[in-house]
Parts: C-alpha cells; sequence; structure tokens
C-alpha cells in the first residue's frame, strides 16, 4: 500500500522505527515489532513497525526518521510503497567502528543492547550511542558504526541472541553498499542533521519547509497560480534558538546544492574583491540549481548602509540587493539568512522580492523545551526517574543551546562521578566502564545549578534560596503578596477563567529593617522564576538616553525570560516626583518616564511582575502608583509583638539556647525593634556567649567542649542593653499616615503633607 511519509516524533528518532496508524497496520497484516519495507521506486529500508500516534488516525501516514529517509531516498509529503518484510534474525553481525574510537575489553554485548530490534544490511551505517561526554562529540551524540558483515546475508534483525562481532579494520576502510545512496551530507552516509532533531519549532520549521521545499520539488504549483516562488527567507531570533541548525536541516531533507557563506569571511581588504567574491558564490548556487545559499550572520555583511563607517560594507551591500533582486534572473537558488540582531540590517533587504518572509524563532514554551531536552538526551544511559517534564518545566528563558549545554553538563558529572576508575593512561577504556555509565537525577540537578539561560547572563541574579520560613511573622503581608504574585503562575487556568489580569506590580514599603528586601527574595524563590535585580541607583548613567536604555534593557530582557520578578530595590532613589528636581539635568525624569511606559504601554508585560521597595513612599512620582502599573501597596510594619516572637524563633533556631531563655517574654520586651533589630540581639546575644567561652578556656580545650557552651537570659539582657529600637514612636506613626494616604481606592493625595512630615 502507498502511505505519505511524515517526520517521526524526536524521541523516538534513531530507533529504526516506521509509526503506522491502527487501520493500515490491519490492511498490512502486520502487528506492532514486525518489519515492512520502505520503497521508493529507486531505493529500499526496513524499518520496524510502530504504533502510529493519535493524530494520524486515518490520514493514510507513515512516520520515519532522517536516517530511514535518506536510506529510501524519499522527503516528507512523498508518497512511498509499503510492504511487509520477511526478515531473520542475526546469528552473527560484524560491526566496524570509527578510526578515532579506542575501547578495550568486549563491547559486543553493549552494542547488541542499543541495536537490539533494529534491521541493519551489509554496508550500512547506524548512528550509534556510547551515551556521554567526549566519546560521542562526533556527529552531535552519535558515532557511525558500520555494518561489515551479517550472517545470514541480506537484511537481518539484532536480537537478543545475536552474536556481535569487532572488525579488526575501522569503519573508515569499509566499502560502503553498492548502490551509492550512502554518500550524504553527513559524516559516514547518514544525514548530520534532521528535521528530527529540532525541537520545539513545529510552526516554524512547517514555515520554512513551504517557502523552500514546494517550490524546490513542484514549481508547478507556482507557474499554475502565476506567481514567483519566494526567494528568501530571514531567520531571526535571540542567539542559540536554532536557526542555523534549521537551515543545515532543511539542506539536508531537501536534496539541494547547499552553500554557507559565513558574513565576515568574504570580507577583503582590496577594492571590489568582497563584491566578487559574493558574485562566485551566487553563480556557483545558479549553475548547481536547485540550490540553497546560507548566510549566517547576516547583520555583519549588510548593515545599514546610512549607518556604517566604512565604504567596504556599503558595496557589499549593494551587491548583495542586485543578486537578490537584479536585472539577472538568478533561476531556482533560495538564500536564507540568519540573525539575532534584525533591526542592524539594511531595510532594502527586507523588502518583498528579496527576503520575503521573515521569521522569528524565539524563546522556547515548556512543550518545545521538553522536545528539545527529548533531542539531546535520546542517546543517554539516563537513570530511571528521571522526568524531563519537571526540567522543561523549570528552565524558563533557555534556549535550545542552553538546554543542550544542561544534558552536556549531566552527562560531565556522571563522567567526574566514574573518572577514579578510569584509567587515563590506557589507550583504550574497559567496556564494562562504559556500560556501567549512567547520568542520574543528582546529576542533572547540580547541571541545572551551573547552567544560566544566555539571553540572561549580564542581568542573572541567582533565585535566591531564602523561603517563607526564613521570614518571621508578617502573615497578611505574605498572603497578599502569594496572592498577587505566586497564583498568577501557578493558576492561569483560574485567572483565565475569571477573565482577570494578574496585578503589574507591587510596592512593598515601611521602615528600614522591616524585611521588604527579605520577603522579595522569598517570593523569587516560592515563585519559581527568573530573577533580576536591580539597585536603583546602577541605572543612572552620565550619557544622554544611556539610563533610559538601562531601562528598556532590563524588561527587554525579562519579556523573553517570562516568567521573571524584576526587583527594583529602593526605587525611590531613580523614581522620584517629577518636577521637583532641578540638579540632574533632566534624567530622573526621564527614567521615570521610561519606566512608566514599560510598566503599562503598547507592549505587555507577559508574566512579568514588577517588585519594588522603598522606605520614601512619599517621594515616589504619583503616576507609578496609580492602578496599572505599580499598583498594589502593601505596608510592610513594625512588628507586633506575636510577629517578634515568630522573628526571634527564625533567628534561634539553630542556635544552643540555655533553658532559662524565654522567647515570649523577649518579644515582649522589644517594642519597636524590627526585624534587623531583633536580628542584630539575637547576634549579640552569641557574640556575648562566644566571648566568655573563648576567655575562660584555652585553645587546646575549645575544640573539645565546645558543645557545652549555651547562651543564656543573661547574654541577651547584655545584647538589649546594646542594641536599642531603631523606629520611633513617632517614625511608626508617620507611616500609618503614610498607609491611610495609600488605603486602596483612593488617589495617593495631600502628597506634600506627608512629604513634610518626614522632612
Amino acid at each position: 500500500m502507498k502511505l505519505t511519509v511524515k517526520p517521526l516524533k524526536q524521541k523516538d528518532a534513531g530507533r529504526g522505527l516506521a509509526a503506522i496508524d491502527r487501520a493500515a497496520m490491519d490492511e498490512l497484516d502486520v502487528e506492532n515489532g514486525d518489519y515492512v519495507v520502505l520503497d521508493s521506486g529507486d531505493s529500499r529500508a526496513v524499518a520496524r513497525v510502530w504504533p502510529g500516534y493519535p493524530e494520524d488516525e486515518g490520514n493514510g501516514v507513515v512516520r520515519v526518521d532522517g536516517r530511514l529517509r535518506q536510506e529510501a531516498d524519499v522527503g516528507i509529503d512523498d508518497n512511498v510503497h509499503i510492504e511487509p518484510a520477511d526478515v531473520n534474525p542475526a546469528k552473527e553481525v560484524t560491526v566496524a567502528l570509527p578510526q578515532n574510537l579506542r575501547i578495550r575489553g568486549n563491547i559486543g554485548p553493549h552494542i547488541r543492547d542499543k541495536l537490539s530490534g533494529q534491521a541493519v544490511t551489509e554496508g550500512q551505517n547506524v548512528p550509534f550511542s556510547l551515551g556521554l561526554g567526549p566519546l560521542s562529540s562526533k556527529s552531535g551524540q552519535r558515532i557511525p558504526l558500520k555494518i561489515a558483515g551479517t550472517e545470514p546475508s541480506g537484511t537481518v534483525v539484532v536480537t537478543d541472541s545475536t552474536e556481535i562481532q569487532v572488525s579488526e579494520k575501522p569503519a573508515e576502510q569499509i566499502a560502503g553498499p553498492s548502490d551509492g545512496s550512502g554518500a550524504a551530507p553527513g559524516e559516514g552516509g547518514t544525514p548530520s542533521v534532521t528535521y528530527e532533531d529540532i525541537g520545539g519549532l513545529d510552526s516554524e520549521l512547517e514555515q520554512v519547509r513551504e517557502m523552500i521545499e514546494l517550490p524546490m520539488r513542484h514549481p508547478e504549483l507556482f507557474q499554475q497560480l502565476g506567481i514567483e516562488p519566494p526567494k528568501g527567507v530571514l531567520l531571526h531570533g535571540p542567539p542559540g534558538t536554532g536557526k542555523t541548525l534549521m537551515a543545515k536541516a532543511v539542506a539536508n531533507e531537501i536534496d539541494a546544492h547547499f552553500t554557507d557563506i559565513s558574513g565576515p569571511e568574504i570580507m577583503s581588504k582590496y577594492y571590489g574583491e568582497s563584491e566578487e567574491q559574493l558574485r562566485e558564490v551566487f553563480d556557483e548556487a545558479s549553475e548547481n540549481a536547485p540550490a540553497i545559499v546560507f548566510i549566517d550572520e547576516i547583520d555583519s555583511i549588510a548593515p545599514k548602509r546610512g549607518e556604517t563607517s566604512g565604504d567596504v560594507e556599503r558595496r557589499v551591500v549593494a551587491q548583495l540587493l542586485s543578486l537578490m533582486d537584479g536585472l539577472e534572473e538568478r533561476g531556482d537558488v533560495i538564500v536564507i539568512g540568519a540573525t539575532n540582531r534584525v533591526d542592524a540590517i539594511d531595510p532594502a533587504l527586507r523588502r518583498g522580492g528579496r527576503f520575503d518572509r521573515e521569521i522569528e524563532i524565539g524563546v522556547p514554551d515548556k512543550e518545545g523545551r521538553k522536545e528539545i531536552l527529548q533531542v539531546h538526551t535520546r542517546g543517554m544511559p539516563l537513570a530511571d526517574g528521571i522526568d524531563l517534564e519537571q526540567y522543561a518545566e523549570n528552565t524558563h528563558g533557555f534556549v535550545g543551546a542552553d538546554l543542550e549545554s544542561l544534558t552536556k553538563e549531566a552527562a560531565m558529572n556522571s563522567l567526574r562521578r566514574i573518572r577514579p576508575e578510569l584509567d587515563l593512561e590506557q589507550d583504550e577504556i574497559e567496556a564494562e566502564v562504559l556500560e556501567s555509565m549512567t547520568v542520574t537525577e543528582s546529576d542533572f540537578k547540580d547541571a541545572l545549578k551551573g547552567v544560566t539561560p544566555s539571553a540572561m547572563r549580564e542581568v542573572f541574579v541567582e533565585v535566591p534560596d531564602t523561603t517563607w520560613d526564613a521570614v518571621g511573622g508578617l502573615d497578611d503581608t505574605k498572603s497578599r503578596l502569594r496572592e498577587t504574585i505566586q497564583w498568577p503562575l501557578e493558576y492561569p487556568e483560574v485567572f483565565k477563567q475569571m477573565d482577570m489580569q494578574a496585578a503589574k506590580g507591587v510596592l512593598l514599603y515601611g521602615p528600614p529593617g522591616t524585611g521588604k528586601t527579605l520577603m522579595a527574595k522569598a517570593i523569587a524563590n516560592e515563585a519559581q522564576s527568573n530573577f533580576i535585580s536591580i539597585k536603583g541607583p546602577e541605572l543612572l548613567n552620565k550619557y544622554v538616553g544611556e539610563s533610559e536604555k538601562g531601562v528598556r534593557e532590563v524588561f527587554e530582557k525579562a519579556r523573553s525570560n517570562a516568567p521573571t520578578v524584576v526587583f527594583f530595590d529602593e526605587i525611590d532613589s531613580i523614581a522620584g516626583e517629577r518636577g521637583e528636581r532641578m540638579g540632574d539635568s533632566g534624567v530622573g525624569e526621564r527614567v521615570v518616564s521610561q519606566l512608566l511606559t514599560e510598566l503599562d504601554g503598547l507592549e505587555e508585560l507577559e508574566d512579568v511582575v514588577v517588585i519594588a521597595t522603598t522606605n520614601r513612599p512619599d517621594l515616589i512620582d504619583s503616576a507609578l502608583l496609580r492602578p496599572g502599573r505599580l499598583d498594589r501597596h502593601i505596608h510592610v510594619p513594625v512588628p507586633d509583638e506575636e510577629a517578634r516572637e515568630a522573628i526571634f524563633a527564625v533567628h534561634t533556631r539553630n542556635k544552643p539556647l540555655a533553658d532559662d531563655v524565654d522567647i515570649s517574654e523577649l518579644a515582649g520586651r522589644t517594642d519597636g525593634y524590627v526585624g534587623a533589630d531583633i536580628e542584630a540581639v539575637c547576634r549579640e546575644a552569641s557574640m556575648a556567649a562566644t566571648r566568655e567561652f573563648i576567655e575562660s578556656v584555652s585553645p587546646e580545650e575549645a575544640a573539645q567542649s565546645v558543645g557545652n557552651v549555651r547562651i543564656t537570659a543573661e547574654h541577651f539582657e547584655e545584647a538589649l542593653d546594646e542594641v536599642g529600637p531603631s523606629v520611633s514612636e513617632d517614625t511608626r506613626e508617620r507611616y500609618e499616615e503614610v498607609e491611610e494616604e495609600f488605603t486602596p481606592g483612593e488617589e495617593p493625595s495631600g502628597k506634600s503633607d506627608v512629604g513634610r512630615t518626614f522632612h
């Protein structure tokens, strides 16, 4: 029967499977695990039957991976003839390893486990994964094994009883298949990148394919419609999202001539030579049409002509324009450009007829991240119980390249674990050691600590490890913060059902030392989101426009790595009331304006929450405090007796207290003390006990008797004499007045009166 070829899902690639739906399996009279032949007329390939995906039910689709598509010489959406295959189990298979791979001992069982159930033919290349680390650096994570011989001959299936022999000759010296179909762009006859190696970009890949594959394979469709096929595609997006990888996959999958230009390599110091090199590339492409010309980092050779100082760049841009859309027909040549700075490209290149379609390749979502992790862990010996979905959920803002380095780092952690067993002086590595390698949950967890999203490198702050347990008291404040920030991220479906927008921002205000910054740290940790911390004054710059640019960049990074908490400490230093400052050349006012437009401008802030803290709320510009910007105002008050007791409990949790220390009595005596004062009291009492102990024993005895030290009520008395309350009654009353000003539902008014009370 004839079925239409489609790509396989990422996690199933590389196993020699053909996913066929139930109806087609019944018609062919095959079961799961049987073998079928894919016959395109020119070539044949044998694959093992696998149950089709639910979405393909009844569509007449067979899904196979890039290696099988190449063996059978078919492309995606082609029809292929399928019939049951009569395949014998293999008694013996001889494999040849690449020359640079040196393994001592019997690696046969390891290879047999990996190839079990796959159909193999003499002369075929099978991508094989040793698992991890530097051993599998060739062709991504896979090593091409050459099948040197089989018994019986023909196509056979590797079973648990098959004997695997390793050939003396390296794979490079063994001839390929007689029909010559093995000469592919990839290493040793296997395509180096196929569509199954790209995760999380299905819709973008579909767009690229319709722009490039259709015109090359079926130009008659466009002739019938009376239109010119598209001539250029510009892929743009943050670094590491897979632009170059996609171009490679398209070139491998389509049987087209592929030329790639790395921007700077065509630049020459001699007059006219850069343009000549560019012309040569296009001439070569049109002689070998259909062809793809791929220009990586196109912004380096085609910057805006008005903004570049060099004469060479202008001439190269002009040459590129005329080659892409000049008087001479360029025939069946499609140009793919890739850049992560799309706004730096000359606008003349970005019109129809040149780059007809601009496709943004953005930061992947949770599903995309899961697919990418499946691609990169496909050949890894993962331990049981590793949940890739959980890692996909915890890697907000990670692009494909970051996820790849995460899996590499996890593999390297595994390698470090068994490194003491390896004898690195030897030329060869024991096969048993290789078989014992696994990547565990803890390897992944350690790797996650060390890998940060690349788009966040400049502003990245480790998510604080402060939890709610470290915040004593303040229960009301905690619950308000939780519902403002955690709930929208944890229960998006509830907010959607209620047609409710999450709050944009929260202003925490209160006397110094009450725990505002500590709360922001705890919420960033609990919300499992990226955290960008901005200390107000660091944004200010002496050059005009730079301070505003700093604000803009912070929000741009937050958007592209959402969900993100942006934390402004001491926001009064950069967002003062406009019109009241004379000495700063207006930079403060411009920063406030920029902040206002970022918080509530035309661009939506998706999953980005701003937390600002201040102990001078009266100085902040009133426009920032209206609903839709910093719309929740949370007063972090001076703690009452109950809260002080909770704070004492937090700070004495791990201290060796004597029996006579009564925390509730201490809480009753520390009226007016804020969290920072209580911490200082506990530290001072500990210091007093330490001082007394060290003065009473010799250094030799100290180590033995330190377990007997206790902090007594007397030490706390000393500490209370040393540390006084930092908030006076007057200050507390002023903050309560401010809280009345900020009561929900009323605009803050009479600002100047409040301001006066603080002076």
